[in-house]
């Protein structure tokens, strides 16, 4: 015997049922750290098991791979010039995976997660 229609969320008797429960601590997510140019500054975050996440909230630094030669440099940043996410991003300077942005080595796609990893990596875009 059925006591409720779980698909209107109504009981036999007519009353309503609370189908929704709040979300546990554990689940609940983390507001975005969009990163920007500027000084470095890092925020660090307590995770579960006391795991520490740091996030990148500005940055004026990107390590760059060059895919011919394998090599690694530290070049400047200078502007952020496409973002295939967001347009807005693109005119408000905001850094995430994906993005082109200018440095004093040319080109550069970004290929790492600023507010993941803590750290901004990218690889030299051929013209």
């Amino acid at each position: 015997m059925v006591l409720w229609n779980i698909d209107r969320g109504k009981k036999v008797t007519g009353g309503r049922v609370n189908l929704n429960r709040k979300k546990k601590k554990y689940q609940r997510g983390s507001s975005p750290t969009l990163a920007i140019i500027g000084p470095l500054k890092k925020r660090v975050d307590r995770r579960r098991a006391g795991i520490k996440k740091y996030r990148v909230v500005s940055v004026d630094y990107v390590n760059v791979l060059n895919p011919k030669t394998k090599k690694t440099k530290k070049a400047k940043l200078l502007s952020v010039v496409e973002h295939e996410d967001n347009i807005n991003f693109t005119r408000r300077g905001i850094i995430t995976k994906g993005c082109i942005v200018k440095t004093d080595l040319g080109l550069v796609k970004i290929t790492s997660r600023p507010s993941q990893d803590g750290v901004i990596n990218g690889i030299l875009v051929e013209k």
